[in-house]
């Protein structure tokens, strides 16, 4: 079959068997939308640099320079529970791709005027349209992701993807420490470097929202996942009860929201931070220690992936976030060189955390996952919110490791959903039950599996599953 050709972008509700794919046929279509991963790590890595770099051209606030975050953020939920999620469950995932990546490409080419002005609120409007766009992509790339291809996988497959996207977070920092700080110090003429780096930004985008349009990759329906809840997660599963009654759903997009308002705060102020803990630190070396920072964010989804095959995600989801809010927590009292590796470890423990929440809290939704997944990407508004309150609580003290106490509490908050998925019944054993059944101790019965609630043998196949799917059906 050929990768690229015109085809419609609408696909219908039709069975595809998208998470029947082997690991061959998932490779090409997996590997477009890795890709996406990196534009929006990039986009987000870069977001942190000028934060600081603002502060110091334009003259404003720790608060004021907030209103970067407040856009990007901001426009998240109005994408992945307005149009975006629109788009996706009446037109599909190619074509959300598409949307994104335009949008995203557009607000990239308004960098230009608002350099030119010398506009803060400026870039603050094409930062919103980018957001919209990233926003646009993390609605459809992150179920897409998890539902494309056996479901056992779908955390490891989200978070080596995920992966992809904090070694763009590490670009980001570094291209800003070089570019943004070290050409032109701190001067407004460093202004003219972003106009370039987001025109660059924006023919890329652009051109690959018209690969988008010719590839032929796989769809998955709402049909699809109905038929695979009903195969994992039995016939009366939750996926059969409305969707406001979905409640770990729910608790899962909080989760979401105190987590990534956190992670958004600690990074966009991370600079500001270490100027301030360690003596004789500019903001060019800040910018550095970010990046080292990230790539520790990197390695660690890196590796928690690879734990992951190993060790049950809700296991790795609760020791991380456990560890990110010790860690956190002593950078508030810690200076020098202690305190800037307690808040690089808080860094790497956030790592698995997002994409484990995104994996879990769409787990058995079925013919509401598409739903589902914009009410958790909908909680990365938390990165509109959170920052604004910590930036406050730094200018009022004067003390941005004070304020390192705003994350930490928020931290505490997630860690609910975290401990909820490991011990209430009700969260496990819907995390547990994947492309083979549940995941327990000890055998099944038959009866169990056919029901779809039990143990299903390595030597089962997918075909009789689909057996029993249509049996129970019929």
């Amino acid at each position: 079959m050929a990768r690229f050709r015109p085809h419609s972008l609408r696909v219908g509700n039709a069975v595809t068997n998208a998470a029947q794919l082997t690991l061959r046929e998932t490779i090409f279509p997996l590997f477009l939308v890795t890709i996406l991963y990196f534009l929006w790590g990039f986009a987000y890595g870069l977001l942190d640099t000028l934060n600081k770099h603002f502060q110091n051209t334009l003259g404003i606030t720790r608060t004021r320079s907030s209103g970067l975050q407040a856009a990007y953020f901001g426009a998240y939920p109005l994408a992945s529970l307005g149009y975006a999620n629109w788009v996706l469950r009446h037109y599909g995932y190619r074509a959300t791709f598409i949307l994104g990546l335009t949008l995203y490409g557009i607000g990239a080419f308004m960098m230009w005027p608002a350099a030119l002005k010398e506009s803060f609120g400026g870039f603050c409007g094409a930062t919103f349209i980018i957001g919209s766009g990233l926003g646009s992509l993390e609605t459809a790339a992150n179920p897409y992701m998890a539902v494309t291809g056996p479901p056992k996988y779908s955390e490891l497959r989200i978070n080596i993807a995920q992966a992809v996207q904090a070694i763009g977070t590490v670009v980001g920092p570094v291209l800003g420490s070089y570019v943004f700080f070290d050409e032109t110090g701190d001067s407004v003429n460093a202004l003219k470097t972003v106009q370039w780096v987001y025109l660059a930004i924006g023919c890329f985008v652009l051109c690959l929202a018209v690969v988008f349009y010719f590839s032929v990759i796989p769809e998955v329906t709402d049909a699809d996942m109905g038929q695979q809840a009903d195969l994992t997660h039995g016939i009366n599963g939750d996926d059969d009860k409305p969707f406001w009654m979905q409640y770990r759903l729910f608790h899962a997009g909080w989760a979401q929201f105190a987590y990534t308002g956190s992670q958004v705060a600690i990074a966009g102020y991370f600079i500001n931070y270490v100027t301030e803990v360690r003596p004789n630190t500019s903001s060019a070396l800040g910018a550095k220690f970010l990046a080292i920072a990230q790539g520790c964010f990197a390695a660690g989804r890196f590796s928690g992936s690879g734990i992951m095959k190993f060790i049950r995600p809700r296991w790795v989801f609760l020791f991380y976030l456990s560890c990110v809010i010790i860690f956190c927590a002593a950078s508030i009292t810690q200076r020098g060189n202690t305190g800037l590796a307690m808040l690089t470890m808080t860094l790497f423990f956030e790592s698995v955390c997002f994409p484990t929440i995104v994996a879990l809290g769409i787990r058995g939704l079925g013919k509401h996952t598409k739903r589902g997944s914009g009410v958790i990407v909908g909680g990365v508004v938390g990165g509109a919110c959170i920052p604004p309150i910590l930036a406050a609580v730094a200018d009022r003290r004067n003390s941005t490791a004070f304020a390192m106490i705003v994350p930490v509490m928020f931290f505490v908050t997630a860690e609910t959903y975290a401990f909820a998925v490991n011990f209430a019944p009700s969260y496990r054993d819907r995390a547990d039950k994947v492309g083979k059944g549940i995941i327990a101790d000890g055998a099944a019965s038959k009866t169990d599996i056919e029901k779809g609630v039990g143990d299903v043998s390595e030597e089962e196949s997918v075909d009789d599953k689909e057996v029993v799917y249509q049996k129970e059906n019929a």
